[in-house]
Formats: C-alpha cells, structure tokens, sequence
C-alpha cells in the first residue's frame, strides 16, 4: 500500500514538471527523451530481474537449511536409544523443548520475546551438549561417538539456518531498485 502511494505521488511530481516545461521544438529532443526512458526502464528490468533471483536463492537456501535442522533433530531424537535409558530419557525431553523454541523462533515477531528465545535455545544446547557428552566420555565407542557426531550436527544446523535467515536481500539493492522505478 505504501509503495502504490509513493509510486503515485512520484507519477503525480513527474507529470506536473512534465506540464511545466515548454513543447520540444524538434522532434530530436522527444526521440532523447524516448531512448533515455527506454534504458532506463531495461535497467529496471534487469535490477527487478537480479533482485527476484537473489530473493528466490536465498529463501531456497533457507527452505534447505531448515530441513537440514529437522532432520538433524529427528535423527539425534532417534540415536538417543544408544544412550542409557536414564540418559535417553533426559535428552529426548530435552530434544522436544528445544524443538519447540525453535519452532517458536519461526513465528514471533517481537524483538524481546525473540531475544527470550534465543537465550533459551543457547542454555538448551548447553545441556543438550553436556547430557550427551559426559556418558560419551564415561562409556567411549564408536556408538557413543555416533551419538556426539548427531548432536553437534543438532547445534550447527541452528546456526546455519540462523545464518540463512539473517542471509536477505541487501537494503541497497532494495533502495536502488525504489529509487529507479520511482525517477
């Protein structure tokens, strides 16, 4: 809605500075103007063009890498019945805690209650971290070590897809793009 009224108003601007000059004497200054708006609006297409593909790969990468930390989770949700039972319980709980901020992550808007999370989801992994290594570390195999290798793809899967989110089109793309279709 905003840029319908901004695009109008730059129409509106444009078409009184059109009124207020004088009628072009030679039919070469019309043509000037006919070859200048015609690049202008192939440069615009070019930069909508280039924008759309950059939004497009960037929300692809995002999709992929959101898929990459559910699967993460699920499978480790899985690989804790190679830990003791007591241990297995304590970790998929807490498996399902830090599944459910994460999904929380996707759907709050506020500033605040978003920092909230985080910090949840930071002391989340810390005991997530510890609930699988100190049994690791009193029982080592190959079989706990699996385990380990699955929570630490839990925690750097977060980070990739945190990086995929704060991974946007750049705002001076979004200003050029304005700031052309506008003049």
């Amino acid at each position: 809605m905003l840029s319908f009224f901004a695009f109008w108003t730059a129409a509106r601007v444009g078409a009184y500075f059109r009124g207020r000059q004088p009628e072009p004497e030679k039919a070469n200054d019309h043509e000037d103007f006919t070859q200048v708006l015609g690049s202008t609006l192939t440069l615009l297409a070019l930069i909508i063009g280039f924008t759309f593909s950059m939004a497009v790969n960037r929300y692809d990468l995002r999709k992929i890498y959101e898929e990459q930390e559910a699967n993460a989770i699920g499978t480790e949700f899985v690989r804790a019945d190679l830990l003791p039972a007591a241990d297995a319980a304590k970790v998929r709980a807490m498996l399902v805690s830090y599944l459910e901020q994460r999904m929380l992550n996707y759907n709050i808007r506020n500033e605040d209650r978003a920092r909230q999370i985080n910090l949840q989801t930071s002391r989340l992994q810390t005991e997530m971290w510890s609930a699988v290594s100190m049994p690791a570390a009193a029982q080592p195999s190959p079989v706990m070590a699996l385990v380990l290798v699955g929570m630490n793809e839990v925690l750097n899967t977060q980070g990739y897809t945190q990086a995929g989110w704060w991974n946007r089109v750049p705002v001076a793309a979004w200003v050029l793009l304005i700031a052309i279709s506008m003049f």
